[in-house]
């Protein structure tokens, strides 16, 4: 692997040509649905990326599945940054007390941080082409679901200034097209871009927008890491890059990034809304119609050739994934820098990444872990975790059946599985009473083992009525069918409260257990995109001891499809039988095809 990132998504795209694992398709395509199957047939296969040279009505190229491998993703952004990182943390925990040696011997971090930052040139390569005949419906703007909106520009690098400190902030929020000349502005809770928007909108007053298109890889990677409110993504970019990022004049109120393919230059109005959505999105279900702001655009400038990337998202696991894992990968080094008792952590983009997080803490005094936990939920992006599971021994995080194993030997539920209700919630998360809210559920496994976990079900007594079909996940853990909630609400309290789950300290009650069970990824998807805790969690009994609620095991949860929530997300059938239809044609040398319905899940 280089030790450089690329400086431009093109250099790239003739990369991945090389190397062989790029497919360029040549026959007439529509970016309304049909790209979009296309693509997650072949992510599904762990094949190629692609290069679309004919998407109808557009007049631009589109490449997809640019980063929809781990070894693509860790090509893009190069071995530089994890090196770069190590090196700081490390230098952070020797530096103190300062010496001439150690001054000396930090020289290298110095000449990395003279190559930190922006340089302005008087052009560009995204300034080829200034316009203010603006005309969004020429992009090859991707439809990607049956049930969408409308088209959806999907890696926007959407730039802004807070309206008072000018403190600079960029993130990738997605934007529905509504016409040729206006998008909306997916600006969530707990949002750098958003925090501006409310500052110029308390003051009556638009919020300049810049939102780029392609560059250089560094971009994206800077644009989607959970960085403090305050520092500068372009700086982490230029960091990550190993250069400075070369910025020119544009024709609005920032400069732009001059190996940008594309630059949408606007602002958003203060107090004009509009429905955005609904969108398939990355938790596997629809994301619902809501008002959002809107991004009126007036000019865009771009390159000659310019190439228009896109991405596509669903079911886990999609190309977001392994950039996701890659990025907490490329962090990982920080979180004892930051939070020092915390010495592993991380999210599973199997359920959308903010919906359930793991983390191995040190316990250097009784119940110390629940001071960690407070400290990863009050944590910037994590603060929206829905669920986390805490240790204190080490285990291999990104091996679920291991930590769940790890947690049920040792947890003692009644003082050590917390729940809290009345609090935010990931704006995607459809679970909690209303968009934005709902609860989250902390579960403490620290210390020795407590009980033996049983690997075998046989109960001693005729399991009660309704449920079906159960199957063990992993020691400890029963998945059981149940009749759908809207048939039989109270299943899962009934399930709690019988004999026959007694020795489980945990049982998943679900729609369809065998495909909750067939795999650790199913399992994730299934259980914690589809409850939350202050609703779905149930047990043997509850008490109140101390204010606290006490949950007698089995721990019961209800992963059940709810009345409320969003459709699972599923292709359409014509499109479907389309493109089963035309393979050869898209790749007449050969690309092997995917199930795109079962995709990784099975």
């Amino acid at each position: 692997m280089s030790e450089r990132s690329f400086p431009n998504i093109r250099a790239f795209i003739d990369q991945l040509r090389r190397d062989g694992d790029l497919a360029v398709v040549d026959v007439p395509v529509t970016a309304n649905l049909e790209v979009a199957e296309i693509h997650r047939r072949v992510i599904a296969a762990n094949g190629p990326a692609l290069l679309f040279t004919n998407v109808e009505r557009a007049s631009f190229p589109l490449a997809t599945n640019l980063f929809g491998t781990a070894r693509r993703a860790e090509l893009a952004f190069g071995s530089r940054p994890e090196r770069l990182i190590r090196r700081f943390v490390a230098l952070s925990e020797t530096i103190l007390p300062p010496t001439l040696g150690k001054l000396w011997g930090a020289r290298d971090v110095a000449f990395e941080a003279l190559k930190v930052g922006t340089k302005s040139r008087e052009h560009g390569p995204v300034t080829e082409i200034v316009t203010s005949d603006v005309r969004l419906d020429r992009l090859p703007v991707l439809t990607t679901w049956p049930e969408d909106g409308g088209p959806f520009v999907t890696l926007p690098l959407v730039f802004s200034r807070h309206p008072v400190t000018g403190i600079p902030n960029l993130g990738m929020y997605r934007l529905h097209v509504h016409d040729a000349r206006t998008t909306g502005m997916h600006w969530q809770i707990g949002k750098g871009g958003g925090f501006h928007y409310a500052e110029a909108e308390s003051r009556d007053e638009a919020l300049p927008i810049t939102v780029f298109l392609g560059g250089p890889p560094a971009l994206i990677l800077s644009a989607i890491a959970p960085l403090p409110e305050n520092v500068p993504e372009l700086m982490l970019a230029s960091l990550i890059a190993g250069e400075k990022l070369a910025t020119c004049p544009g024709p609005g109120a920032h400069a732009l990034v001059a190996e940008a393919e594309f630059a949408l230059v606007g602002t958003v109005p203060p107090k004009v809304r509009r429905p955005e959505g609904p969108f398939g999105d990355h938790y596997g279900y629809y994301s619902l119609r809501h008002d959002y702001p809107v991004f009126e655009v007036s000019h865009v400038a771009h390159r000659k050739d310019a190439i228009y990337p896109a991405t596509v998202v669903g079911k886990p696991r999609q190309e977001d994934f392994f950039i996701g894992d890659l990025l907490q990968e490329l962090l990982s080094p920080l979180f004892p820098l930051v939070m020092p008792a915390v010495t592993d952590l991380w999210s599973y983009g199997e359920t959308g990444y903010h919906s359930l997080a793991a983390a191995v803490v040190k316990q250097r005094y009784k119940r110390e872990a629940m001071a960690s936990a407070f400290r990863i939920l009050g944590e910037g992006q994590l603060s929206l975790t829905k669920f986390l599971v805490v240790l204190d021994r080490e285990v291999d995080l990104k091996d679920f059946k291991a930590v769940l194993e790890h947690l049920l030997e040792r947890t003692k539920p009644e003082t050590d599985l917390f729940v809290f209700s009345n609090v935010s919630m990931d704006t995607l998360d459809y679970t909690g009473p209303a968009v934005n809210e709902g609860s989250k559920g902390v579960w403490l496994g620290v210390g020795d083992p407590v009980r033996t976990l049983p690997r075998e079900f046989h109960p001693a007594v005729e399991p009660p009525r309704g449920a079906r079909d159960p199957k063990v996940f992993c020691p400890g853990c029963l998945v059981v069918g149940a009749p759908a909630y809207f048939d039989d609400a109270a299943a899962a309290v009934r399930f709690a409260e019988h004999p026959a789950f007694a020795d489980w300290p945990l049982v998943v009650v679900t729609d369809d257990p065998a495909r909750a069970s067939a795999s650790a990824i199913n399992f994730l998807w299934t259980t914690f995109t589809r409850f939350e805790p202050g609703a779905d969690v149930h047990a043997a009994a509850k008490r109140i001891v101390r204010n606290h609620v006490t949950f007698s095991p089995p721990i019961v949860v209800d992963a059940r499809l709810k009345p409320g929530f969003p459709e699972e997300l599923f292709a359409d059938e014509a499109t479907a039988t389309k493109v089963t239809k035309r393979w050869s044609e898209y790749f007449p040398s050969g690309v092997a095809m995917g199930d795109a319905a079962k995709g990784h899940l099975d």
